[in-house]
């Protein structure tokens, strides 16, 4: 049996495609792909993603811990801001990666993958035991919140008409839109109370909220109807996933796995190796001082082609030398595109490559990262 969000009744009367997705019943599109994907890169776009997980990790030896589990520096955050992180094995493997907000002195709030709940908890739990200090809580806080995520060049310019009035804890704003990027803030909506981000996984400006199953199924409509002059669409899976390839944002199981490392997959910024010990430091540090064997690469394609698709073959010099990871028509730039992994060698932007597409090969080049860089 499919999970399904607080907002599957609303996909269903939009009349949004519905799919399985890591166990839940999601909206891979309404529209079209291409429709929701220009909608979020010129106007607006809304997203469910309440299958995310959450994690709240409290206590005074909080940061303590969580600088030993997670590769970036939590000290560097104040009450009320974010950073991207990842957690890694001994080895250097990627676990999950997630955000990290800083809600207070002693209680961060951990956004995990959906696909990665159980297990991210399960090892938590483990680290938890083994860890020698005192005060700790660790609590799998998934099942208590609902979330949207409202992206787009236009959404600073009606999402205070959607949630109105100044914050209420955590960082101190006068409206929603004084938020910056990373920073985590409370609201009250409707008498309920919501955590509200200036973060998302498209490369647009935008918000995520979280907050109760009543209260997020109303501000979707809410967003919906306010909106509508603006611009907003909502969107799907498909629209996020051509979004996020575009500014090659990772995705847990496509270029980050148990096997692959930070540093290997182009993420190595968000590595805090000055920190002090934390898993998988000493590969990560050996890494980032003396290479690696694969790269994480960014191609467009220069044939007139079908999509490149993940798991196709990368080719260079004749031979077939990497695996493409995540590729997609690119609906901002009218052509293929995609991410992969090659040797070292085959990284440089420039490169020439060709991609194997139902048994023939077109030719490509790598490029720097971003593909598409959205205006500012």
């Amino acid at each position: 049996m499919l999970k399904r969000t607080p907002l599957f009744a609303a996909h269903q009367k939009l009349g949004g495609k519905l799919i399985d997705f890591g166990g839940w019943e999601m909206p891979v599109q309404y529209t079209s792909v291409t429709d929701e994907h220009l909608a979020v890169r010129t106007a607006a776009g809304i997203f469910d993603i309440s299958h995310m997980g959450e994690v709240t990790v409290s206590g005074a030896d909080a940061q303590t811990f969580l600088n030993t589990v997670l590769t970036n520096d939590i000290r560097k955050l104040a009450s009320g801001e974010g950073q991207y992180t990842l957690m890694c094995n001994e080895r250097g493997g990627v676990i999950d990666d997630l955000y990290a907000y800083r809600l207070s002195v002693d209680v961060y709030l951990l956004i995990i993958n959906a696909s990665r709940i159980d297990d991210d908890v399960a090892w938590l739990q483990t680290q938890v035991a083994k860890f020698s200090g005192g005060e700790l809580k660790l609590t799998d806080a998934s099942h208590h919140y609902a979330a949207i995520a409202v992206q787009g060049p236009k959404v600073r310019g009606f999402i205070n008409q959607c949630i109105p009035g100044p914050s209420s804890v955590v960082c101190p704003v006068q409206e929603v839109a004084e938020l910056k990027k990373n920073q985590i803030a409370g609201f009250n909506f409707e008498n309920h109370n919501l955590l509200v981000s200036c973060t998302g996984y498209t490369g647009e400006d935008g918000f995520e909220i979280l907050g109760p199953d009543t209260a997020v199924a109303h501000l979707w409509n809410r967003f919906l109807s306010v909106g509508r002059p603006w611009g907003i669409k909502p969107c799907g899976l498909g629209a996020r996933d051509t979004l996020r390839t575009e500014v090659c944002y990772p995705l847990y199981g496509h270029e980050l796995d148990e096997h692959t490392t930070p540093i290997e997959a182009g993420v190595g910024f968000f590595v805090a190796l000055g920190k002090g010990d934390f898993n998988g430091r000493a590969v990560l540090a050996e890494q980032k001082a003396h290479g690696t064997t694969k790269k994480l690469v960014a191609f467009k394609m220069t044939d007139k082609s079908a999509p490149p698709r993940p798991h196709y073959p990368i080719w260079a010099n004749g031979a077939s030398v990497g695996i493409v990871t995540s590729g997609t028509q690119s609906p901002s730039l009218g052509l293929g595109i995609g991410l992969g992994f090659v040797p070292t060698e085959f990284a440089k932007p420039d490169t020439k490559i060709e991609i194997e597409i139902r048994g023939r090969r077109f030719a490509a080049v790598i490029v720097s990262k971003p593909i598409f860089k959205p205006a500012k």
